[in-house]
């Protein structure tokens, strides 16, 4: 009864209508009873707690006043009247205006008549006043159905437009749930209920719609934020064990010549004790039989990279092959470049595949794949092409993997007949309660050390008016033989304003660093792939001291002689950008320094920004402050995938609700692995309509 009941189009619910059903599903998407009944209040208005008028500048949101009408008026001229009414209790006085009905409203005011005023107060020329606001006879109130929390809920212009402001949905909301009574079904199990001393689904439901009292209301708040992240981690769970349980993986047994012989005589400096702990790891899950899928995260420079060498070098001592699939060119360049210096003088065969390869060599490269001249294939979406066979792939490596589309990743999966492991890695740093919801059904490693010798990146933030300052500090290091980086916000390759900022700073640098005591390149997303990658390796080389680019250089240029990276309009950069940004320099020995400019005017966030930059260098300290600026939808791009559909929970906010919901799940799950008791029923029957239609998120990570 309650599935039918919820699905329910919402055009048949009374006081909606075709028109209002159409508004409702464009703007709010909501097409069901169901959706209706978890559009949830936003905040709540405690229409219980009255304010004296003396009281009232305290108050930052609607206010409740009683008092009396002492008077009333029109002002202004005569097609642009409003209505003012005065109205006082016994410690002030405050005007309500109205500037459309002034007519009808008038005849139903009456002065010396006690009333409740309800609204927002506007504080102008040294007085209160309420524009439009709710009046209700004290003897009416009293009687009234509205005291106590009144629930405010979201909605839009066009919505507003047609009747159905946060009050309308209000109403709605009221005409629905009487209906409901009986049929809503509860889906966590008795014993969660109990231990927590939670309301059933049904109470929860009634009372964060309409809640009795505080204490109430918080109660339901709690139970239904903690059944959306349990149900999450049942499915990140669930999936989890299908991948290292149920599906096999191809088993890596041994360590031979191409791993051994690169570890004593080629690889460059020695591990961290964190490198090597993840390299355990992954030898553990790709000996285990099992299919390995994990996430390994470590800030800029931290060496995951050689990490994923040595693992591709367990693959081919093994008789398997392996691919390394990066987001840009520019990036699967560069790991070619840096892999094959560190393969040099080894039989270790690998190359290199993008959009801009030659025909030519495209099928040399198919040839080498299929009769397996090739170990390591490098490359950017171009490796998921269906031209693109492997005679036996066993590990596909994927850097910064939230920048390929689920369907992308998805075809690296059927390269095998038994689909190679996974390993991921990403230089962005994710909080732990987002990894836990977005991630949480991948194995993860930290490498949270940086390699010996590296010295802490100094950040400082100038504003433009510092200019002159900045000019001399990188004439400074220059002369000590190291290079600078400065870089602009092209947010969109094609804005004209974006393009100009870029073209005026290339140019006020170079009158700044005239030829020939200077040399300067300049990179940007419209340059040919060739042009750009000429300029680069100018500036790799040293035949450039200033490296003059847009965000193209987030990833993928490597040169340890850089020493300062100057941001222009950091204001306009995410704090996570900025972290990948200072990550270009402090790769070498040299003390690096990334310097923040920005104007004078700054918004409070991005005050935030720059001062957490200035603060600290630990990206996952960035990661969590990202988190709570931007929310877990803008910073990983999750609304898009809708991995994430939270209602009423959030993710930094209900952060002890999350690991709660975890440790519950996954004792559920030891428990009963497959759901299978009587008492798990319900919580079963519900992960299942949940999950139906829902990508497999784990097998294709």
């Amino acid at each position: 009864m309650e599935k039918d009941l919820l699905k329910t189009p919402i055009e048949f619910l009374k006081g909606v209508g075709p028109a209002k059903a159409d508004l409702l599903k464009t703007e709010m998407r909501i097409f069901t009873f169901g959706d209706l009944l978890t559009l949830y209040p936003f905040r709540y208005i405690d229409r219980s707690k009255f304010y004296t008028v003396k009281e009232i500048q305290s108050a930052s949101t609607e206010v409740q006043v009683r008092g009396k009408i002492t008077s009333i008026e029109e002002v202004g001229q005569p097609r642009k009247k409003r209505l003012v009414a005065h109205f006082e209790d016994s410690t002030g006085r405050v005007e309500l205006v109205w500037f459309k009905g002034a007519q009808w409203i008038k005849k139903s005011l009456q002065i010396g008549t006690e009333y409740v005023l309800f609204g927002k107060p506007n504080y102008f020329k040294g007085k209160y006043s309420f524009p439009h606001p709710e009046l209700e006879k004290v003897e009416d109130f009293k009687k009234s159905p509205i005291q106590g929390l009144q629930p405010v809920y979201p909605s839009t212009e066009k919505l507003t437009n047609k009747g159905l402001n946060a009050r309308g949905i209000g109403k709605l909301t009221k005409v629905l749930l009487p209906q409901l009574k009986g049929v809503i079904r509860e889906n966590l199990p008795a014993r969660i209920l109990e231990h927590y001393k939670w309301p059933s689904k049904e109470q929860s439901l009634m009372a964060v719609h309409f809640p009795k009292d505080l204490e109430s209301l918080e109660s339901a708040r709690k139970r239904l934020k903690f059944e959306e992240f349990y149900f999450i981690q049942i499915s990140m769970l669930l999936q989890k064990q299908r991948t290292t349980v149920l599906t096999k993986g191809q088993v890596f047994d041994k360590v031979g010549d191409a791993f051994n012989g690169f570890y004593s005589n080629h690889l460059p400096f020695e591990l961290t004790g964190a490198q090597k702990r993840v390299l355990k790891e992954i030898r553990k899950d790709t000996k285990s039989g099992h299919h390995m899928n994990r996430l390994v995260q470590g800030d800029v420079g931290s060496g995951k990279t050689v990490v994923a060498l040595l693992s591709m070098l367990i693959a081919a001592d093994n008789g398997f092959q392996s691919c390394l699939m990066a987001p840009t060119e520019i990036l699967a360049q560069q790991h070619y470049n840096g892999l094959s210096e560190m393969l040099e003088g080894t039989e270790v065969r690998i190359a290199l595949l993008t959009g801009s390869t030659k025909t030519a060599r495209r099928k040399e490269i198919h040839a080498d794949l299929l009769n397996g001249q090739l170990d390591i294939l490098v490359g950017t979406h171009a490796l998921i092409e269906p031209t693109v066979q492997f005679r036996n792939l066993g590990l596909a490596v994927i850097d910064e993997q939230h920048r390929f589309g689920v369907a992308q990743r998805a075809k690296l999966w059927k390269k095998n007949s038994i689909p190679p492991h996974i390993l991921i890695m990403t230089a962005t740093p994710i909080p732990r309660t987002l990894a836990m919801s977005l991630y949480g059904d991948l194995d993860s490693s930290v490498i949270d050390e940086l390699p010996p010798g590296r010295k802490p990146i100094k950040t400082v933030h100038r504003y433009d008016s510092n200019r002159l300052q900045v000019f001399g500090f990188m004439k400074e290091q220059i002369a000590k033989g190291r290079q600078c980086y400065v870089v602009y916000p092209l947010i969109e390759e094609s804005a004209k304003m974006d393009f100009k900022d870029l073209e005026d700073g290339y140019n006020s640098i170079c009158r700044e660093f005239p030829t020939p005591d200077y040399h300067v390149s300049i990179v940007h997303g419209r340059m040919k792939a060739e042009d750009k990658d000429y300029e680069m390796q100018r500036f790799a080389k040293g035949e450039t001291q200033i490296m003059v680019a847009t965000t193209v250089i987030e990833v993928g240029v490597n040169v340890p002689n850089a020493s300062v990276m100057v941001i222009e309009s950091t204001e306009r950069f995410g704090l996570s950008q900025l972290h990948q940004l200072r990550g270009r320099v402090g790769r070498g020995a040299e003390q690096s320094f990334c310097i923040l400019m920005s104007g004078q005017k700054l918004s409070n966030e991005a005050r935030t920004r720059i001062e957490t930059m200035v603060r600290t260098n630990d990206g996952f300290e960035i990661a969590d402050v990202d988190l709570q600026l931007r929310g877990p939808g803008d910073m990983m791009g999750t609304r898009q995938s809708g991995m994430l559909d939270l209602k009423i929970a959030d993710i930094t906010k209900d952060n002890q609700l999350l690991h709660l919901a975890r440790k519950e799940a996954e004792g559920l799950l030891a428990e009963d692995p497959k759901l299978t008791k009587p008492e798990h029923a319900a919580t079963r029957q519900f992960y299942i309509e949940q999950a139906k239609g829902k990508v497999q998120w784990s097998r294709i990570s």
